[in-house]
């Protein structure tokens, strides 16, 4: 029997076959046409992007009807993706300017908008490459008339083993067959694992060497709660993991029947759950998981799906569509959040020696100031359609808040004077991801309309911890009594300020710290639309004064093992079921 640790990527546990599946690119390789032939090569590529674009669209029809709204709106992205003409344009410009084949110009561009992801610091974008790569097979596939290997006639119970694995793949599984799948690549918040999760199919990812140490045929366990894969287990271990199968199963239920109910404690407090998107329609998903807004909408795609910066007529049209999708709910949008990524670093005459400590973030924008007023303008005149919050991230200062405050000021002038419409009392608020915001969240909320706690970065720049490097990744904690303590400190100063203050980062979507977060005053978190429903759980089963007793215990360790082992204790008070099933 060996057990192979990864990333609980959807949850539940499964008990199947192992079938490997090894599935690679096909190299697409270089090929000049004739000057006659370019005509003949972009009809070939419509023709590609149409058929791909129509069988997309029957997937996304068909994983709305199954799967629920937020797996279709994955598929929205894929169609806006085929749709994107600057994406096109420079796929048509390679055909027409180098003449070469439409499967290698799309090949090459779908490949080098995949790099460009996968080079940012964040995670969230790196996983995005994978949604690229499928698109680059599905294109490339019609272009060489390739089918594809698709995998719908798998034997079952089967558990998929892979490298990785595309969204299209995973929801094109023939779900009485495919039980669970595992695979060596992939993250918690790749589409992939969303699909998983809308599917309610047990996986675990990034299991590192799963494809060399399982076999075909193997008897495995998929411990989509524990992040584990289990390979040929012995008997008491199959009836322990079937016992754990059972309870997982009813809690996930009670969590879906939860989703709708009121995010109010049981003292009558409410707590406002938002979601985090990259994409205006994924508030679709946000909602339909009972989620009241969105507390952070990342519009970093708006550039990386470019190789151009996006007009001011391209942001707005993104902006309206959320405004519209939010229909007067919460609606928080952050100005352009890239650094120590490829983008930025083109931007630069040299590029920097240490750029996690550079040109990031609100820095970045300001140096850069007309991509800032086109974003800026955008958000002032999407602000007339309805209610909208902008954020400007990775604020280390005042001055970064009052440099912004001056430009939005000067457009609205220029929008006076054009007669266009804009909200007069647009909000304008920071997120707290540095330690000198923390320390000077006194001085920052006598200027900002809000804050927001970026935990993610705060933890990185508290600690001195990469969160992407392994070597160092067991000490990037957000329990770690420092990080608690500037967090604690950015909350009060908000409250003795009187204005709003939430929480956005990945502590904001794990229950275990649900309760310490409500003690600290917090009374707005955003996350992941799937993560929404169990915290919803833990709120409409807590009050606010037992969250309090929680805090001020929490204040007292001087260690994160003390803190994580404290609030697993409290949980299980609360929610028996939402720490270690197998109890």
């Amino acid at each position: 029997m060996n057990a192979i640790r990864g990333i609980a990527a959807s949850p539940g546990i499964a008990i199947g076959t192992a079938v490997i599946v090894a599935e690679s690119l096909s190299q697409v390789s270089f090929r000049q046409v004739a000057p006659e032939e370019v005509a003949e090569e972009r009809t070939r590529l419509e023709a590609a992007l149409a058929e791909s674009a129509a069988e997309l669209t029957e997937l996304r029809d068909a994983s709305a009807a199954t799967m629920g709204r937020e797996a279709a709106a994955i598929f929205d992205f894929h169609l806006g993706l085929l749709r994107d003409r600057s994406l096109v344009g420079a796929i048509v410009a390679d055909i027409e300017r180098e003449q070469v084949c439409a499967e290698y110009a799309a090949s090459e561009n779908f490949v080098k908008f995949a790099d460009r992801l996968r080079a940012l610091p964040d995670p969230m974008f790196q996983e995005r490459a994978g949604d690229v790569v499928d698109l680059e097979r599905r294109v490339v596939s019609k272009l060489i008339g390739a089918s594809g290997k698709r995998l719908k006639d798998l034997g079952g119970p089967a558990v998929v083993i892979a490298h990785e694995l595309t969204p299209s793949q995973t929801a094109e599984f023939h779900r009485a067959k495919v039980v669970a799948f595992a695979t060596d690549a992939g993250g918690l918040t790749g589409h992939t694992s969303i699909i998983a999760r809308a599917l309610a199919m047990p996986a675990v990812v990034g299991c590192k060497d799963a494809t060399v140490q399982v076999e075909d045929g193997d008897l495995v366990i998929v411990d989509g709660d524990a992040g584990q894969l289990v390979v040929r287990p012995d008997e008491a271990v199959l009836a322990h993991y079937r016992a754990l199968a059972h309870r997982s199963e009813a809690r996930r239920g009670a969590l879906r029947e939860g989703a709708d109910l009121p995010s109010v404690t049981r003292d009558g407090t409410t707590v406002h759950l938002l979601g985090n998107i990259e994409f205006p329609d994924e508030i679709t998903a946000v909602l339909a998981n009972g989620g009241s807004g969105v507390g952070l909408y990342r519009t970093e795609f708006l550039y990386l799906t470019s190789p151009r910066v996006p007009t001011e007529e391209e942001h707005y049209r993104a902006y309206a569509r959320a405004v519209e999708l939010c229909a007067g709910r919460t609606l928080v949008i952050r100005t352009l959040d890239l650094g120590a990524d490829k983008y930025t670093q083109e931007h630069l005459e040299e590029p920097e020696r240490n750029p996690f400590l550079g040109l990031r973030s609100i820095r970045f924008c300001l140096q850069n100031p007309a991509l800032f007023r086109t974003q800026l303008r955008a958000l002032l005149r999407a602000s007339a359609l309805g209610p909208i919050k902008v954020m400007l991230p990775l604020v280390s200062n005042v001055m970064e808040l009052r440099q912004t405050r001056m430009m939005v000021h000067d457009l609205c002038e220029d929008l006076d004077e054009e007669g266009i419409r804009y909200d007069r009392n647009l909000q304008i608020g920071i997120m707290i991801e540095v330690p000198s915001a923390a320390l000077m969240a006194r001085t920052l909320a006598t200027e900002s309309a809000f804050f927001s706690v970026g935990t993610n970065d705060l933890i990185q720049y508290t600690l001195a911890v990469d969160r992407g490097n392994e070597r160092v990744a067991p000490l990037y904690n957000g329990a770690n009594p420092a990080v608690l303590t500037l967090i604690k400190a950015s909350v009060r100063a908000a409250a003795n300020a009187g204005i709003d203050c939430s929480l956005c980062g990945e502590l904001a979507g794990e229950p275990l710290f649900t309760c310490l977060l409500l003690g600290f005053g917090f009374r707005t978190l955003s996350m992941a639309p799937a993560q929404i429903p169990a915290v919803k759980r833990v709120v409409r089963a807590t009050t606010i004064e037992h969250c309090e007793l929680i805090a001020r215990k929490v204040g007292s360790f001087d260690s994160d093992r003390q803190v994580l082992s404290y609030l697993q204790d409290e949980l299980r008070k609360v929610d028996p079921d939402a720490v270690n099933l197998d109890g």
